[in-house]
């Protein structure tokens, strides 16, 4: 199991990096434009993305800055929103590489941030929930950016495994 995580930490870091290269290369306007998407653009969308992220490491770790929303800006300029994916995703990596066996088959407890609810429940599901949530989300930024005619990096887990050898033995 922890194989599994490993390597979706892996895949988080490398999906995040081409996507932030991808949105890079948007006018400012396009990249904050209201696109419809549930958090409106690329710029809330990625917000989003850092914002829960940040969420459960704190439930994970019981460390770092924890927003209050699910909707916080928490950079108002891409390049500091970066700056700070990276640092998360070497934080989850590093979590992640800390787990044994015997974590991923421990319980969590936490409290959900809408309609506030105390949950305890199996961490190994609970961090399937977390790495499905960073590809759903990567996906409507995927989407909006070819939205606007733009060639969005390739995100299969695939070509990752291709790419990096990671999970192909």
């Amino acid at each position: 199991m922890k194989r599994l995580y490993a390597m979706l930490a892996g895949y988080n870091a490398w999906c995040n990096r081409r996507l932030y290269d991808a949105a890079a290369q948007l006018p400012d306007a396009d990249y904050r434009a209201d696109r419809g998407a549930f958090f409106k653009s690329v710029h809330g969308t990625l917000n989003h993305l850092l914002a829960t992220d940040r969420i459960w490491m704190k439930r994970f770790t019981g460390e770092g800055d924890a927003p209050t929303r699910l909707d916080a800006i928490l950079f108002d300029n891409l390049a500091d929103l970066r700056t700070a994916r990276e640092t998360e995703d070497a934080r989850i990596v590093a979590y992640i590489d800390r787990l044994t066996e015997a974590d991923l088959a421990g319980r969590l407890r936490y409290r959900t941030i809408t309609n506030p609810t105390d949950i305890e429940q199996p961490l190994a599901p609970v961090l399937s929930h977390f790495f499905n949530h960073q590809t759903h989300h990567r996906g409507q930024v995927h989407c909006l950016l070819t939205g606007f005619g733009r060639d969005a990096p390739a995100l299969d887990l695939i070509a990752f495994q291709r790419e990096t050898g990671t999970g192909l033995s």
